[in-house]
């Protein structure tokens, strides 16, 4: 049921997106293959999301310094397509 002011304002009740870890993960990929390329999608897997931070495992230190240097703009890229702040930290395991 809509609420008065709603109405009368013609206001848009917008319903909460609920994040799974599968979505970000999908998401991640995607990002990642964008940024690094198909070579690049294969070097991460995502291992679990958590409290607003990814945990990712890369195949090797270069790798993970790689990811580590652009995890600002790969968070910020990661929450422009979901379309909310889901994502704050990446962290390599």
């Amino acid at each position: 049921m809509k609420a008065l002011s709603d109405i009368l304002f013609h206001r848009k009740v917008q319903k909460k997106q609920i994040l799974d870890d599968k979505t970000i993960f999908f998401v991640f990929k995607r990002v990642v293959e964008a940024e690094f390329g198909q070579i690049g999608k294969e070097k991460f897997t995502p291992d679990y999301f958590a409290k607003k931070t990814l945990f990712v495992k890369a195949q090797n230190s270069v790798w993970s310094a790689e990811l580590w240097t652009n995890k600002v703009r790969i968070i910020a890229k990661i929450n422009e397509e979901i379309g909310e702040k889901a994502l704050d930290d990446i962290k390599m395991k």
